[in-house]
């Protein structure tokens, strides 16, 4: 029997259950175990397993999920949160003989720091809005954004209409970043790749809506040059699993500019998986020892996915 461990798994339902839908289509016996630090999480109720563990910032944390990990044989962990990305690759040789999927710590620190990933676009060759990290300087027009430098569900992001409204959310937004706002069409791409970093899928999609940093309604776009640009960036990067990239294509020029990197899966990845790019598959057979090519086309062009919320009794 194959085991995973997913940590933090708190509302991702649809993610456990492309999995469990994998091993279905695979003949692959697996147990899913879910970690999180309560067990009303509604994503541990579609698990085999739960696994209440201590907050990340508990100094508990990582040696809880090493000795969970050796004494019941876990073959993967994967994580689903940013915050304990960086905690898992710094440690990731502690878990033995689990395949901790995460990419390696010095490309996790830098999706962290939203400075960090504007200079690492420009080395792929890829466009980015400029970033100025102190608003007295900022002088690259309105309406401008304004962000954590290491934030993430747009958490305390703000579009800016003039410099009045600039010096107030600089004194609210701790260790912000300045940028231009571009107007145009927001991506995400979901790719996946194999562990050494050579992608296997890549599947751009419109964020049709979206509501505190999630998707809510989105279409699949295989938009050649953002393929094209996608996989520069992976050839760099070179991640293993899941990893979620954003993206605005500029309405009046048509370049896309590259905003940030989420080396995980993002909170609408099921949406590429139920549209034919299968990620959770090919992880099963990556784990059985087989080597896995790109998969061109594999998602359905144009498909539309909408999202909704369902509740569930966990007492």
């Amino acid at each position: 029997m194959m085991k995973i461990l997913f940590t933090s798994v708190g509302r991702r339902v649809e993610l456990i259950q492309a999995y469990k839908d994998a091993a279905n289509k695979t003949g692959i016996e697996l147990q899913i175990i879910g970690a999180d630090i309560t067990e009303t999480a509604p994503a541990l109720q579609f698990c085999d397993e739960q696994l209440i563990v201590p907050r990340i910032n508990d100094e508990k944390y990582i040696p809880s999920l090493i000795q969970f990990c050796d004494q019941n044989s876990i073959d993967a962990l994967i994580p689903t949160i940013d915050t304990d990305l960086l905690l898992l690759a710094e440690n990731r040789e502690r878990f033995g003989k689990t395949r901790v999927v995460i990419s390696d710590h010095d490309k996790i620190a830098l999706c962290r720091d939203k400075r960090l990933t504007g200079l690492f676009f420009s080395q792929c060759g890829l466009q980015y809005p400029e970033i100025a990290d102190d608003y007295k300087k900022y002088d690259l027009g309105f309406p401008a954004f304004i962000k954590p430098k290491d934030g993430s569900s747009s958490i305390n992001a703000y579009t800016v209409k003039n410099s009045d409204e600039l010096k107030t959310l600089a004194e609210m937004v701790p260790d912000y970043i300045v940028q231009p706002f571009i107007k145009g069409t927001e991506y995400t791409v979901d790719a996946f790749c194999d562990f050494e970093g050579n992608p296997i899928y890549i599947t751009p999609r419109i964020r049709l809506a979206v509501r505190s940093g999630e998707v809510l309604k989105t279409k699949i776009d295989l938009d050649s040059t953002i393929i094209d640009e996608t996989k520069a960036l992976i050839k760099k990067f070179k991640p293993r699993g899941a990893i979620t990239i954003q993206l605005i294509r500029e309405d009046k020029t048509g370049v896309d500019y590259y905003i940030e990197i989420n080396p995980r899966y993002g909170g609408g990845a099921p949406l590429s998986i139920k549209a034919g790019a299968d990620s959770p598959v090919m992880m099963l057979r990556l784990l059985s020892g087989e080597k896995i090519g790109y998969q061109a086309d594999s998602a359905i062009n144009n498909a539309v996915y909408s999202r909704f919320d369902q509740s569930i009794r966990v007492q």
